[in-house]
Order: structure tokens, then C-alpha cells, then sequence
């Protein structure tokens, strides 16, 4: 039936009573205002509407996508965002969280490894899924898939200084030091102003001054 409306011609007691089982399908929600300068500017669209339009798409070829986007947000409709940007041609997608590596609690992680697996799998040459799922595989504990996921990152985007840092940070946690300052460095080269990273180097630096005196 068409034209209904839920309170108005139907009720939630009525329909219960008809059927055995109920669906609530409410479509596509709206998204909160991002509040941020340059939000209007050409380029920037909303994920729900972006999404909206490609399923609705005769033919894909006809939406435009950037060379560089960077998506906000790492939610399902921000992860399918990035998903469907890099199968339309975009060549570099970035997901950018709104939370750090350590904001993900313990009862997250579970999810979010078998979140991030769906996305591999669905996208295996998407860099950004492995590293997603690598960062959750850390957090997790289980520092040995963290590095084989960082190991595709970086066959994929040799300069992706995001996994470059993770691994550095497994290096240090693990006792190898040297390796680890090697590679902070390394991630250093590619992004000067990481934060944190900076600090890193210079601890270390200091750590070994001191082992040699």
C-alpha cells in the first residue's frame, strides 16, 4: 500500500495484530551540520546524499569523485562512502576519525575487527581498511595481525605515515628499539609535524645517549 502513513492511517497495534511480523524502514536519515569553515565550498558533500545518489545511479560512470578525498567520519555510511569513492576512481582515499587509536575501547574492538574485515574483504585495495583493522587488531593486543595488516598498508601506500607510526609503536612496546626509532624517523621524513611522533624520535634518542654512557 502506498501513500500511508504511520499514526495517521496506520498503527503500530493494528498492523501487529494483521501480521506476524512488523519492519520499521524509515530510509535515509539527515546528518548533522559538520560546522566547520569551508563546509559550503564546491567539493564537499554530505555521505548520506552521496550515498543516496549512487544507489539511485543508472549509471555510475556519470558521478563525479575526486582525485583526493577525504572522508569524515568512521561510521557505516562513512566507511561505504570511502568504499564507493574508491571504486568510482578516486585514487587516494583518507578516512579521518574523529577519536585516537586509544579512544577505541576494549569492548569495540571485537566489532570493529570483524567491521573492518567485511571492509577488506569487500575492498582489499583499499589502504585504509587494513590500516583501520590494524589499529584494531593493536588495541586488541594482538600486535603480530597488526603488523601483517600494516605490512599491506604500506605495500599499497609505501608513504603512508599513519601505519608507518603504528608499527613504530609496536617496535617500542616490544623492546626493539632500534628498529623502532628507525621507523619513527622514517615516518618522520614523509610528515614532519606529526604529533607525538617528534616526541618519540627524541625519547628514544635519549634512551640511547643514555644506554651508551
Amino acid at each position: 500500500q502506498t501513500g500511508k502513513a504511520l499514526g495517521r492511517d496506520l498503527t503500530l497495534d493494528a498492523l501487529a495484530g494483521d501480521f506476524d511480523a512488523v519492519f520499521l524502514a524509515v530510509g535515509l536519515g539527515g546528518v548533522n551540520a559538520l560546522q566547520a569553515a569551508g563546509e559550503d565550498k564546491g567539493g564537499v558533500r554530505n555521505a548520506v546524499d552521496f550515498i543516496a545518489e549512487l544507489r539511485q545511479a543508472n549509471d555510475l560512470t556519470s558521478l563525479p569523485v575526486g582525485r583526493d578525498v577525504v572522508v569524515i567520519g568512521g561510521g557505516m555510511t562513512a566507511v561505504d562512502a570511502a568504499v564507493q569513492s574508491k571504486l568510482l576512481g578516486a585514487q587516494n582515499v583518507t578516512i579521518a576519525y574523529r577519536r585516537g587509536r586509544d579512544a577505541m575501547s576494549v569492548g569495540e574492538t571485537g566489532a570493529a575487527i570483524e567491521h573492518f574485515t567485511a571492509l577488506i574483504d569487500h575492498a582489499p585495495d583499499f589502504a585504509e581498511g587494513w590500516n583501520a583493522r590494524a589499529t584494531a587488531y593493536f588495541q586488541a593486543g594482538l600486535y603480530g595481525p597488526s603488523v601483517a595488516d600494516i605490512a599491506q598498508v604500506l605495500r599499497l601506500n609505501p608513504r603512508h605515515f599513519g601505519a608507518l607510526t603504528g608499527f613504530a609503536r609496536i617496535l617500542e612496546e616490544t623492546g626493539k628499539i632500534d628498529q623502532a626509532l628507525q621507523v619513527y624517523e622514517a615516518a618522520l621524513a614523509i610528515h614532519p609535524h606529526l604529533e607525538g611522533v617528534r616526541e618519540a624520535v627524541e625519547r628514544l634518542q635519549q634512551d640511547a645517549a643514555g644506554q651508551e654512557l
